[in-house]
């Protein structure tokens, strides 16, 4: 068939350090800001997931309007 050429099929250590740069680049921001929404810290682990993310900004944007505040 065709040759590998050393290309493993597996990530590799360099790709698992920059996921793991990536979800505390993600993650951080949300632990420090969700506080001043009202919103527990340790809900900021759900940003890892895109759709986690999105949401939480969506609810970060417009959680006045949740609870009856001033337009």
């Amino acid at each position: 068939m065709g040759a590998n050429y050393g290309m493993g099929m597996g990530m590799g250590m360099g790709g698992l350090i920059m996921m793991l740069v990536f979800a505390a680049l993600v993650v951080i921001p949300f632990w420090r800001l969700l506080p001043q929404y009202g919103i527990p810290n340790w809900l900021a682990l759900f940003s890892i997931i895109p759709l986690g993310a999105l949401i939480l900004l969506w609810v970060m944007a417009f959680r006045d309007k949740l609870y009856g505040g001033r337009e």
